[in-house]
């Protein structure tokens, strides 16, 4: 049998939605429903469900998860024999400001039968063209209201990131200090460094650059129940882990502020940076080799926990056959007593191997020598500008690389061009790389109080990561090569160590 059946019940699927509410009072959205519960009753609508996203906006084309289960639950009701479904919002603009996808929603509802209903006014029929034209008509007056909201809002978002201004809330680190006009109306503001969370943000990236672990940090961080940057914060997600406050630490949260281009007073806007108007906590030079730091790690794997010896992996002691890092492992005759922990190429190639213990005390008594020398404070003085110019042109040359990869997408280069791009660009970063580590200067904080007659009975109290970042400081170079001769005893005669560049004494 055909034809339509009588209308037994009339179904109404409401749904309420704020775009801001970043503190989630929620206070917008329940008036909403408040008001629609309130127009479904005046009409004798039953209500098949209600639907709130807080926070939420539908311009920007974020996921709205409520959206998809109104529309999903509204489509399947009008599935139902005698159901009229009625979807209903405060106005257009709170249930859609995106064309596509109200003109997706318009062809859906259409083909199921369903209304739309406003509480601000407005009744539309889907199956009517003339109904479906007036919805989106009225729509398009939304969008282009969000359009030319967002080209303002983008427009004096260019001018204060051209002025260096912030954006938005104050970042860890600084705190704001508001201007008032003679009414006592704010009429701008400042950000200035904090008291308390400007030292948390230089203790971090200063423990970072001397080898200190982001697993070692943060637990540091929260066994001195020192405050997260989210901390007291109400936030609609917290990471796995977190408490209800946020006040703990995780090695994200210690890796974001470490890096941040704030941290040296450079504001970014769309990927260009600007000179920032608030106070640099660390030197442009402390962030750029905190970058590279990073940008190391990740090419060549490095594990920061393998930094827990004296000389093991980074730049500091390398294999002098095929200038490969060194790793620690048990080697020796167990026949002839316990293995020892030994210094070994870290490419299991076997190309050298020396006593742990040995090469230790070696290399330790070289750099005491060295400090020993009140003079030595002179040789130290830094001198950053050649060696960030270096970090600079290592970005400039990945930059390219990413280019190119972009090309290669883009289909304006092959794939043999793009290989051939990156080998050669991978050589000049290397090399760049190289330069700017070999020309940075002294981190003199790191020398503090070590320079002098003293200098032995102060290195003996300095844990390895910090006796590592002496290292570092002056820029000691150790290469081994394999052992001149065999038998028991240290040989020192192929161990081969600078230091700033020149031969130490051994």
């Amino acid at each position: 049998m055909t034809g339509n059946l009588a209308i037994i019940r009339t179904l109404v699927f409401l749904y309420a939605r704020i775009s801001e509410d970043p503190r989630d009072k929620r206070r917008g959205v329940k008036r909403q429903m408040a008001d629609l519960r309130t127009f479904a009753a005046d009409n004798g609508w039953e209500i098949g469900g209600e639907y709130i996203e807080n926070d939420v906006s539908a311009h920007t084309g974020e996921e709205r998860p409520e959206y998809d289960r109104l529309m999903s639950a509204a489509l399947a009701a009008a599935a139902r024999p005698g159901t009229r479904v009625i979807l209903a919002g405060y106005h257009p603009s709170r249930v859609w400001r995106r064309r596509v996808e109200r003109a997706q929603a318009i062809e859906d509802l259409r083909a199921a039968g369903c209304f739309v209903a406003f509480e601000s006014g407005g009744f539309f029929n889907m199956a009517k063209a003339s109904d479906r034209s007036q919805l989106a008509n009225l729509g398009e007056s939304d969008t282009a209201e969000s359009e030319v909201k967002s080209e303002r809002v983008a427009r004096a978002a260019l001018e204060r990131a051209q002025e260096g201004r912030a954006n938005g809330k104050v970042a860890y680190g600084w705190r704001r200090k508001y201007e008032y006009d003679d009414r006592g109306q704010v009429n701008g503001f400042n950000d200035i460094e904090h008291d308390v969370q400007a030292p948390v943000v230089r203790e971090i990236v200063t423990r970072l650059l001397s080898g200190d672990t982001l697993i070692g940090i943060t637990a540091d961080l929260n066994r001195r129940a020192i405050p997260a940057p989210g901390a007291g914060q109400n936030r609609k997600h917290r990471t796995l882990g977190q408490d209800d406050d946020g006040t703990r630490w995780n090695k994200t949260s210690v890796k974001k502020v470490a890096l941040r281009p704030a941290n040296a007073g450079i504001r970014v806007h769309h990927g260009t940076e600007y000179p920032a108007a608030w106070p640099s906590l660390v030197s442009a030079e402390q962030h750029a080799r905190l970058k590279e730091l990073f940008v190391g790690r990740a090419e060549t794997r490095e594990k920061p926990g393998q930094r827990r010896y004296l000389l093991s992996w980074g730049e500091i002691a390398t294999c002098g056959v095929c200038s490969g890092h060194l790793r620690v492992a048990l080697r020796g005759n167990a026949q002839r007593g316990a293995k020892k922990p030994t210094y070994c190429c870290a490419s299991n190639s076997g190309c050298v191997g020396r006593n742990m213990e040995a090469l230790d005390a070696f290399v330790e008594a070289i750099v005491v020598g060295v400090l020993s020398d009140p003079a030595a404070s002179d040789v130290f003085q830094p001198d950053a500008s050649a060696a960030l110019a270096a970090l600079e042109r290592a970005e400039g040359l990945r930059a390219r690389q990413t280019a190119a990869a972009d090309d290669f997408a883009d289909d304006l280069i092959t794939r043999e061009q793009l290989q051939r791009i990156t080998r050669k660009l991978k050589v000049q970063i290397d090399e760049a790389t190289s330069e700017a580590r070999r020309l940075q200067p002294v981190d003199m904080s790191a020398l503090d109080g070590l320079i002098g007659p003293k200098a032995g009975e102060k290195w003996e109290r300095l844990e390895v990561t910090q006796k590592r970042r002496v290292l570092e400081a002056i820029r000691m170079r150790i290469r081994i090569f394999p052992a001149a001769r065999k038998g028991p005893g240290f040989d020192d005669s192929t161990i081969e160590v600078t230091w700033k560049g020149r031969p130490a004494d051994g």
